[in-house]
């Protein structure tokens, strides 16, 4: 399952203006506070995951580069996971980690292997998330998620960008 392009917005109010939708079922997952991680896991009956699609250098899309301030075509650590709960795929999750940010301690973040990233940003008081973003995905396969959120983590003068795609079995 691919991440589709996805248009955001800078709230949930102004995401509501282009589809109502996001003010339905997603919205209480479109505006989770604190660690997404952690309330996926609260969601679960039985099992949560973590299932590593891709990890690696890459180059971002021109628009992730741009939100990160990062030069065009400048490769970055790149993570696309599952997040899985109860055996199903609920969200597809998307990283950007910029050179900068993989050094010094910063170096675990190539090693997370099937551990959550968010266990890793929340336990360290050095990481301080940004504000929400609301996505609207441009959905060209079914399946594919309709709807998305994203926030920057920053440490210093450095920052990575995590987006999360609500797969419809989250919610429904």
């Amino acid at each position: 399952m691919t991440i589709p392009s996805t248009d955001w917005y800078r709230s949930l109010a102004a995401a509501g203006l282009r589809n109502p939708q996001v003010h339905g079922p997603a919205r209480y997952w479109l505006q989770v506070e604190g660690s997404f991680t952690r309330a996926l896991q609260r969601q679960c009956t039985e099992t949560f995951h973590v299932e590593v699609q891709h990890e690696g250098f890459a180059v971002p899309t021109r628009e992730e580069a741009q939100h990160l301030g990062l030069p065009a075509r400048q490769r970055a650590w790149i993570r696309e996971v599952r997040l899985c709960g109860d055996g199903q795929p609920w969200v597809l999750a998307r990283t950007i980690i910029p050179l900068a940010c993989l050094e010094g301690r910063g170096r675990r973040l190539r090693h997370l292997g099937n551990r959550p990233l968010g266990a890793y940003l929340f336990s360290s008081p050095d990481w301080q998330r940004g504000p929400l973003e609301t996505g609207l995905c441009n959905r060209v396969v079914s399946g594919q998620p309709a709807m998305a959120r994203r926030s920057m983590f920053c440490h210093r003068q450095q920052c990575l960008l995590v987006g999360e795609y609500l797969l419809p079995d989250l919610f429904n």
